[in-house]
Order: C-alpha cells, then sequence, then structure tokens
C-alpha cells in the first residue's frame, strides 16, 4: 500500500509540470453545492459543502489523453462538518469541523480505463474562516448562532492523496454503468468501492468530476451538445482507517465501514443546464443515531 501511494505522489509532481511546446488555456469549470438544508431538512454532522474544478489544457476533443499531466483538473473544497446540535454537543457526538482543501489531479486515460489522480492540502481549524462564515449565515438568515464553532477541532495542515480508477460500460442507447475504485490517504485515508448508473446522455464524451462528500459526479467539460434530460443513480462503500475528523480519543469513536447512496437528475438546455440530486450517507461514528440525506446542486446558467 504504501508503495502505490508513493506511485501515486511521483505522479501528482509531474502532472504539475508544464508540457513542452505546448500552451495551455482554460478549457472548463464545474462545480457541486451540497447541503442538509436542501437534502433532510437537518443541520448536521455533514452539514454543507461546496467544490469548484477548474481543467487546463492544450486541447480535449472528447477523449481523455493517455499522459498525465495533459490535463489538469485544479480543485477547491470546503466543508461544514457538525454536531446534531449547534448550540452544544451532546455526550459522544462529533465535533464542529471547518475545512478547506487545495488541489491539482490529472485526468487521463489507461488501457481502457479512466484514471483521476491528484493531491490535495487539506486544511482544518479557525484558521480556515470556515466557522466564521458560518456563524455570519446564520445572522444574515437570522438563525440561532451555530455556538459549537467555538470548540471545534484545532487548526491543521493535512496533504493528502487520492486516486480513483473508472470504467464506462455502455448497456444500451444512452444507458452507461460505470463501476469504480478510489483510494484516499491523508487527512481520511480510506479505499472505497462502487458504481454509477446514467440514463441519458451526461457524461457522454465529457469529463466529470466526484464532490468529495455526497459522491455526485459532475460536468467540467462537455464535448456533445446532447439536450433533455439524464437519470443518475449510484452508490459505495468504503473501508476507513483514519479521520482527522474523527480524532482518536474524541467523544466521538469512528466507524471503520461507511457507505452512500446517491440518485439525481441532469437538465440540459440551449444554453443552461442544471442538476439536482440526493445522496443517503450512512453513520460515520458509533454512536451516531441514524444517517442523513444530504442535496446537491450543480447550475451552469447562461444568458
Amino acid at each position: 500500500m504504501t508503495r502505490l501511494f508513493w506511485f501515486i505522489a511521483v505522479l501528482a509532481v509531474l502532472a504539475g509540470l508544464p508540457l513542452a511546446a505546448q500552451e495551455r488555456v482554460t478549457l472548463g469549470w464545474g462545480r457541486m453545492f451540497s447541503n442538509d438544508a436542501i437534502g433532510d431538512g437537518h443541520d448536521r454532522w455533514r452539514s454543507g459543502s461546496y467544490q469548484l474544478s477548474l481543467l487546463r489544457g492544450e486541447s480535449f476533443s472528447g477523449h481523455l489523453p493517455k499522459t498525465p499531466g495533459a490535463l489538469l483538473e485544479f480543485r477547491v473544497n470546503s466543508q461544514i462538518i457538525a454536531p446534531a446540535n449547534l448550540g452544544k454537543t451532546a455526550p459522544g457526538d462529533r465535533q464542529y469541523v471547518g475545512m478547506l482543501s487545495f488541489g491539482a489531479h490529472t485526468v487521463f486515460a489507461w488501457r481502457g480505463y479512466d484514471i483521476n489522480l491528484g493531491s490535495d492540502l487539506v486544511i482544518v481549524g479557525p484558521q480556515t474562516g470556515v466557522g466564521s462564515f458560518h456563524k455570519w449565515i446564520h445572522r444574515v438568515l437570522d438563525l440561532t448562532g451555530p455556538k459549537t464553532v467555538s470548540r471545534q477541532i484545532g487548526d491543521g495542515l493535512y496533504p493528502s492523496l487520492l486516486a480513483e480508477v473508472g470504467r464506462d460500460v455502455v448497456m444500451a442507447p444512452n444507458v452507461t454503468l460505470r463501476p469504480f475504485v478510489e483510494a484516499q490517504i491523508g487527512a481520511e485515508s480510506l479505499m472505497r468501492v462502487g458504481g454509477d448508473l446514467v440514463i441519458g446522455s451526461l457524461g457522454q464524451g465529457a469529463i466529470m468530476a466526484r464532490d468529495m462528500v455526497s459522491g455526485q459526479r459532475y460536468r467540467i467539460v462537455e464535448a456533445d451538445h446532447n439536450l433533455g434530460y439524464s437519470l443518475v443513480m449510484g452508490g459505495d462503500v468504503a473501508r476507513v482507517a483514519d479521520s482527522v475528523f474523527l480524532p482518536v480519543g474524541g467523544a466521538a469513536v469512528m466507524s471503520s465501514q461507511r457507505s452512500r447512496l446517491r440518485a439525481g437528475v441532469h437538465w440540459q438546455g440551449q444554453k443552461s443546464s442544471v442538476f439536482y440530486g440526493v445522496s443517503y450517507l450512512s453513520r460515520e461514528f458509533e454512536s451516531q443515531p441514524e444517517g442523513q440525506l444530504i442535496g446537491g446542486l450543480s447550475l451552469s446558467l447562461k444568458f
């Protein structure tokens, strides 16, 4: 396992090197907003996140290049993780976490598989300003302030590595199954296996990224502009080795297994597109009484 992640680390470094005689341009943007307010309506646990992706490269023709580093995805992610009661942390509940991460990933094709390799710097604690932003939002909306922010997990920096290997299997016209395997090490160390089913044209000839929290995939670059609706469904199971979000010795004891189920609808119009989905997240710590539903929203509006 150690050799595998050293290999990933070397590739991630190589991916950041400029390619000779090529000029990179911005090929596309993608984003996903997740929040339990548009899921089960509660402000708890995996409460909210926002992930933004920018893809840079020389060009994209609808097929992934075979060279690592030819396409680079620069990724920013922010998360609010909270106890069930924002006013007071109950015994056995998890601590508040404010998180920001900045990363670089490369996407390429290898022997018929789609590969995503990357490295992220995960920043946690009051230094992120996420907790202060959370309190400001509650003031603006005239909601009770999240008092547990003052007892959040302390400042820390965690270099992290990620690898995902997936493959599109065409089951029928406009029906695609995509099994995948993912490995992470760093802020959270885990192995994950799962799949996504798309009924419709979403993702055909496009470059997609996976939201870290919900597991929903969102489009960064489109190749074919197919109008209409697509239905997506998916799920995965992860074996978790450790997580800085659930520190050893804390009140909340980390569960070693997690699962996610998700479904959503994507609409593509002449100029704009909208995606909305719901993800079920299983318990992440032993004393968590139940799982939760979070909603995911991705908009691309052009006027």
